[in-house]
Formats: C-alpha cells, structure tokens, sequence
C-alpha cells in the first residue's frame, strides 16, 4: 500500500475529526483499555472514537500520534491483510512518538483479526469499531482474552436524544420543558434514535438508506446471500410478527404461500445474520425447553425508525418495540419473555434476576384491555405474592394498582424511558 495515500488518508481523518461535533453519550472507557465497539451501523461508534481522540487531544496528545483508518474510505479498495504492516510502517515516518490506533469498520478486511492481535500483543493502544458481531466481538475476545474490551453501541436512548435536542430534562417539572420532551417522544418513537438523523428534514429517506447498507452491505453481500428478494421479504414478515413470538417453520410456511421457497434452516441463518448485524436482536420464552428457546423466539428492531419503514402506522408494534429496546439495552441476554400454554400465562418482558414483569400496553383506557393486562401480573404473582416487581408501561396512564395483594405500576412511556420509575 502506498504510504503516501496512508499519511493523506490519516490527515484527511484528523480534519473530519476536528470539524466533528461531539454530543456526550452514557458511554465510560477505561483509560488505559482497548476496545471493540460493536453496533448497529449510524449508531455514533464512529463518534465515540472521536470523542476518544479529542479527549487524548485535550490531554496533550499531538495529532501526529492518531492514527485513525477508517476501512469504508475508497481509496482502500484492494487493501489486503497483507497491507497493515504499511500501516505500522507509514506511522513510524509520521512520528517516533507513541501512538494510538483507531481502526473503523475493520471487518472490511478478511484476515484482519491477526493484525488485531500483533498490535495487542505488542501493547499498543487499539480502538476498534464493526457492524458484525460474530466477526468482531465472538472471534476477537476468544483469541485475546482480556485485552480487548467489548462495547456495544446503540442508537440514542431517549435521553440522549433529549440532550442531542437540547431539551434540558432537569427542568422536566416546567410546562414548557414538557411540552418539548413530548414533542421529542414523538419523534423519537416514529423515526428512532440514529444520531445523524437529527440533521435530516426527511427522516424517512435517511432510515431508509441505513436500511439498505444493513441489508445489502452487512447481510447479503457479507454473508453471500443470492436471493435478496427472499430475506427482504423474510424481513417484512417479522416486522408484521412484531409483539408475537414466532417459530421458523411458521415463517418458512408464510413465505411458501405467497412464493419465497425458504427452508427453516435458511430462515434460521438468515435471522442470525440480522441479529449479527444488530438489526434484530431476539428474546426467548423463559418457560421454555432449551430447545423451543432457541425455536420460538420474539424478534424486535434495534431501532424504532428502522421497523417504522415496514408499517404505515402500527402504534401497538413500534410500543411494543420502543419498549423493548429500552429493556435490551440495559438487560441484554437476561430479558426474556414468558408464554405458557398450560397455564394461559402471556408476559410480554421478563427478567428473572430483577424479579421484574413489565406489561407494554399502548392504552388500558378500555375495561377489557385493562382486566387483560393485569390478570397476566397477577397471575404470575399469585404463588407468591409480593415477590415480583410488576409494571405496565402505557402511552400516558400513571397510577398505582393494589390488586388481590400485589402491587402494580403504571408508568407513561416517557418516565419508563427516562428512568423515571
């Protein structure tokens, strides 16, 4: 690789990084580690190594040291396993002084998990970002052991996306600030929370071409998929099965009827790629055998904008899914949900060692939809009463529920997002 093409390459970065705007995410680093950022692409991991380097910047670092590559640039194109020695080379002529390593998108390069490990094993400083999950966090941490650390990045929660708007939360008791946080929820819950669509008036159009590069860059061409009207129209389907847990023979057989041949076996790698992509990320029934776990799963989106293209407007699905996501992030593998034929038992989130069963309900104005609702928590309760912290998340109902000696907490969207409860 062309060592000069390297230093214009390294240069350029320093620009974009300078002229960036950073908004403070709740993301903490170790000092001294390496990390891995993986994550659902525009979900800002792009940003936080910026914020890293402006932070070494601000402490004295001279910009010479940074070396940041980002593998998406086109003037890599044929780059090889073969050309990261370059990179070590043509570092060495832009400084004799120490220096930090910041590689985006390096999944781009087959092979690359070798350099990875040379630079760690040589006690450079290393920051890495990927969309792929298996190909970064899985393979990386098996052959490194401690010496990287996994992050996982995701778009604005609702509280970022407040202080991205600019909307002080502090002030929340005020009408006004009210009226705005409102207004945020809004569009928050119809468009999701990737940083960079706060700048576009079309939001629909920017979704929708994240959505591609997912789709087409980190799914079909990455994983060799010949048929992309077939996982476009899988992706549909469980856009529509969204609140409701599916099995792959069940999607294998709606696809059949409307003509996409899809084994269960293809629907299965194809949903894992999805979520290796950090579109999708998937709960499994806690009642379950091992077995129908893995077979019966509930899939969400990882961004409400994203599941917002597949419907003209399904308020009960982007609830549930907002819901949804809120929980992921702060629980990940431990969320569960809970369905039982036997005992009739329908949980829409359940996460065992908090002891915790949320109900996602868009509105329980109707007597029906409220007596449903509650006699899922009750019931779940009824052994042993007290034991579990029970909740129902609405649009905007707030109270407190005493039912048969149980305690239930209605909670608005808003104060469930922020924390509030």
């Amino acid at each position: 690789m062309n060592h000069e093409t390297l230093k214009q390459i390294i240069y350029d970065q320093h620009t974009i990084i300078q002229e960036s705007k950073i908004i403070d995410r709740d993301y903490s680093f170790e000092e001294n580690g390496n990390y891995v950022l993986i994550g659902l692409r525009r979900a800002g991991k792009t940003t936080l190594l910026y914020k890293r380097v402006k932070d070494l910047i601000k402490k004295g670092v001279d910009w010479k040291q940074i070396i940041y590559i980002n593998f998406d640039d086109e003037r890599l194109l044929g780059f090889t396993v073969k050309d990261f020695e370059d990179i070590l080379l043509t570092a060495e002529e832009i400084t004799e002084k120490k220096k930090y390593y910041y590689f985006d998108e390096i999944q781009n390069i087959d092979g690359w998990e070798s350099f990875a490990i040379r630079l760690a094993n040589a006690g450079r400083k290393v920051d890495i970002t990927g969309s792929n999950a298996k190909r970064l966090s899985r393979e990386v941490n098996a052959k490194l052991g401690g010496r990287y650390l996994t992050k996982i990045v995701y778009p604005f929660s609702f509280e970022e996306y407040l202080k991205a708007n600019k909307v002080d939360i502090d002030a929340y008791s005020s009408t006004k600030t009210q009226g705005k946080v409102a207004s945020a929820l809004e569009s928050y819950y119809r468009f999701g929370g990737f940083p960079e669509s706060l700048r576009f008036s079309n939001k629909r159009e920017y979704l929708s071409s994240v959505y591609e590069k997912v789709l087409i860059g980190d799914i079909i061409v990455r994983n060799g998929i010949r048929n992309e009207n077939e996982i476009r129209m899988l992706m549909k389907k469980i856009a529509e099965t969204v609140c409701s847990n599916v099995t792959y023979s069940s999607l294998s057989n709606t696809l059949k009827a409307i003509g996409f041949n899809l084994s269960r076996n293809s629907i299965i790698d194809y949903c894992s790629y999805a979520v290796q992509s950090f579109l999708l990320f998937g709960l499994k029934n806690y009642y379950s055998s091992f077995v129908d776990k893995e077979s019966s799963p509930k899939f969400y989106f990882s961004d409400n904008g994203i599941l917002s293209l597949f419907l003209s407007k399904d308020d009960t699905a982007l609830f549930e899914n907002i819901v949804a996501i809120y929980l992921h992030e702060k629980f990940g593998d431990r969320l569960y949900y809970l369905k039982s034929s036997k005992t009739k038992l329908d949980i829409d989130f359940f996460i065992p060692e908090e002891n915790v069963a949320v109900q996602a309900c868009y509105s329980i104005e109707k007597q029906e939809t409220f007596d449903r609702e509650v006699s899922q928590l009750v019931r779940l309760n009824e052994k042993e009463s007290g034991k579990y912290k029970l909740y129902i998340v609405t649009k905007e109902d707030k109270r407190e529920l005493f039912v048969k000696g149980n305690k239930i907490e209605v909670i608005s969207l808003t104060d469930f997002l922020l924390g509030r409860k």
